[in-house]
């Protein structure tokens, strides 16, 4: 475990000045670094990624995704380029601070309802520039064996964007992320917890517990995409997403090898 962190905290060291220029500057590059880092830390901690369907390629993108765990950032940002939304929070924490502001993290108050508004449009600027964003919707974390109710306010991303462009539609796709094995075994409903952190456990032992393991496959499903346009409603495409990644989460979790649809 030791090799690891310290094989991480050399990537991050090696690439962080590269990509503080790049944001500074605002380089493609700066899309680019945080896909290369999170592809190799997900060698490197033993998560191995498992695909069924794609990303679409249209933009602008506003992923909508379950959370489980700060596992989650590395096995969707190996996936592909993209940045995630992100309680405020997170800012702060040590280590894991930084390397969300190193991903161009949105940072949002989701108890702050009278900004909204502000918030969604902040995204949307984002979306407009051509940055893939992910929304984890039940806006905490579960423990892996089932989708919590979506919130709805931050799928206003999508009308901002609308209203900050001259693009006809924003595509709003549903992804489900499921964690399946153990060195090869099914973890089974108990054993779940082992990647999912629902945030009363203290981070540090969970995540020392999860690299002990050695190997850890995640399934990640993408839903085919929803066009958002000026005549979309967020409360029923919120509605819609969350149906979508509870039954891809099924069939994750039952061990289907269908493509996602």
């Amino acid at each position: 475990m030791l090799g690891i962190g310290l094989a991480l905290a050399l990537m991050t060291l090696v690439l962080m000045p590269l990509q503080l220029l790049a944001i500074r500057l605002r380089w493609p590059l700066a899309r680019r670094l945080p896909f290369v880092w999170h592809s190799v830390a997900a060698r490197l901690i033993g998560l191995r990624l498992h695909l069924k369907g794609q990303p679409v390629t249209e933009r602008p993108l506003l992923l909508v995704a379950n959370h489980q765990s700060w596992a989650d950032i590395v096995a969707l940002g190996a996936v592909m380029p993209l940045s995630f939304i992100a309680k405020s929070e997170v800012a702060g924490w040590p280590i894991f601070g930084l390397l969300a502001k190193l991903q161009r993290t949105t940072f949002v108050e989701r108890e702050a309802r009278g900004r909204t508004g502000q918030q969604a449009d902040a995204i949307g600027e984002r979306l407009n520039a051509g940055d893939a964003m992910v929304l984890f919707a039940e806006g905490t974390t579960s423990d892996g064996n089932r989708v919590l109710p979506f919130k709805t306010a931050l799928f206003g991303a999508a009308q901002a964007s609308l209203r900050r462009s001259q693009a006809e539609a924003v595509w709003v796709q549903p992804v489900c992320v499921a964690y399946t094995k153990v060195n090869g075994m099914p973890m089974g409903h108990y054993g779940r917890p082992l990647a999912a952190w629902p945030g009363d456990v203290e981070l540090m032992p969970h995540l020392l517990a999860f690299l002990r393991e050695g190997a850890v496959d995640a399934e990640i499903r993408f839903g085919e995409p929803i066009r958002f346009d000026a005549a979309s409603d967020r409360k029923a495409v919120a509605r819609r997403c969350e149906s979508v990644v509870a039954a891809l989460m099924a069939r994750s979790l039952r061990g289907d090898d269908d493509r996602a649809g």
